[in-house]
């Protein structure tokens, strides 16, 4: 081949790369799974689905997943809610209610309804996607993106499209490297060397490892891609009984291996992995939102190239009042939100939500603050979540004393202590009862 058709020919498949970057967005759906209640987060998910939990200050756990579709210019987006939805949906309606030029919604809210003969609340994952067929195939997408709701990072989906399209996959599943510890509580998959998937194993007790290595694995994000005529003809032949079951990871996924042409895609960040972080127990939630507050954080949400969006409330700046030797409103190391008043309180290494107010004298310390909370004077927190809408009782002294804190409010294995208002009125009660 001669100098001049090598040149003609890269510049056909740099014209095909942009074209793919511009259009593959458009003829996808997105589907982002935001139903479920995320148990392992205890107390903090009691009346909010998990992908509704605030983090990083501002923002909702949804808020990642949605901020990547809008970056990634997917422009159509199907938002499959089930429990306790009520905060989710008001969230997403304030701070997502956008739409395209013609009047269309960006963001559509799908509400389970029992859409089926049996009249069945969504069982899985898989199930939650077929219960919307009707709507879906209205789309007319060519290719169905499967996000979960509840995951931290910040991806860019073009390329797993192109990636997706170029492999002439029927599904394409996104991954990531993970110690085999962590590796436990997801899908563990097993490639071969052109990224064929060759297994695929939901939380095994005994991870495989990738070739070469004695303690990394590579696991599943819960980001699929599927061409889209073969998802739609795949959930009806598991509904109909003569396929997979109601659950991507423990159903369709393991069906499809060595059927039909599964391909993973790494996700990296240059020849590292990614940062990626999956918040679903209240040690990983509690270290994620104190990585925010380094000099270098490992996820930057100050990054004008890809913002996070999310719904912003009407507050006014925070504010830091009274500067005597024993009154000191003071934060170090720490992220404070708008409409927070710390009228005489030390905080230091904490991330505090909007509209905390943090009453003289109190100390707070490696903790993470929900909104609209009040602390009183004298209180000192460390290594505390404390949910929304608390009101501490001046005096009250959390995280110093773990049987205290046991036989109070709950406690993770690595020490994070969680409160709740109403563990809070529990305590009230007790100590009333004992006067």
């Amino acid at each position: 081949m001669s100098a001049s058709s090598i040149i003609e020919a890269s510049n056909r498949f740099g014209d095909n790369n942009r074209q793919n970057s511009y259009t593959l967005p458009k003829r996808t759906l997105a589907m982002v799974l935001a139903g479920g209640r995320g148990s392992r987060l205890s107390g903090l998910t009691d009346w909010r689905a998990k992908p509704a939990v605030p983090f990083g200050g501002k923002y909702r756990l949804i808020d990642f997943a949605l901020s990547n579709c809008l970056n990634s210019g997917i422009g159509r987006v199907g938002i499959l809610t089930q429990y306790m939805s009520h905060s989710l949906n008001q969230h997403v309606q304030q701070g997502w209610g956008m739409t395209t030029p013609d009047g269309a919604p960006l963001m559509q809210l799908l509400p389970a309804q029992q859409r089926t003969k049996e009249h069945n609340w969504y069982t899985g994952t898989a199930d939650a996607i077929y219960q919307n067929l009707d709507i879906i195939r209205g789309y007319g997408a060519d290719y169905v993106l499967v996000l979960a709701g509840d995951h931290v990072y910040k991806m860019d989906y073009r390329p797993l499209l192109e990636e997706h399209v170029r492999s002439a996959a029927d599904m394409t599943i996104c991954a990531i490297e993970t110690s085999i510890d962590d590796a436990r509580q997801f899908g563990v998959l097993g490639i071969d060397d052109d990224g064929s998937v060759l297994r695929f194993t939901e939380k095994p007790d005994q991870p495989e490892t990738i070739p070469g290595s004695d303690n990394t694995c590579l696991s599943s994000m819960g980001v699929y891609v599927f061409n889209a005529k073969f998802l739609y003809q795949e959930l009806i032949n598991g509904h109909e009984g003569k396929g997979s079951g109601d659950d991507f990871g423990k159903d369709v996924i393991p069906s499809l291996i060595g059927e039909r042409k599964v391909m993973s895609y790494a996700f990296r960040d240059k020849d590292e992995a990614a940062y990626w972080r999956d918040v679903g127990t209240l040690d990983a939630f509690w270290q994620a939102n104190l990585e925010l507050i380094g000099v270098v954080p490992p996820l930057n949400l100050y990054d004008n190239d890809w913002p996070i969006r999310t719904f912003v409330a009407q507050a006014p700046p925070a504010k830091f009042v009274f500067d005597s030797e024993d009154r000191c409103g003071a934060a170090v190391n720490s992220m404070i939100c708008d409409g927070c008043i710390i009228s005489g309180a030390r905080i230091k290494n904490s991330v505090v939500c909007n509209n905390v107010v943090a009453r003289e004298q109190a100390d707070i310390d490696e903790s993470v603050i929900l909104p609209d909370c009040v602390i009183g004077k004298h209180c000192k927190l460390k290594r505390v979540v404390l949910d929304r809408y608390c009101n501490v009782p001046a005096g009250t002294t959390i995280g110093y004393d773990s049987d205290f804190d046991a036989s109070r409010f709950h406690v993770s294995n690595d020490g994070i202590v969680l409160v709740t208002q109403q563990m809070i009125d529990a305590l009230n009660t007790d100590f009333n009862k004992a006067a």
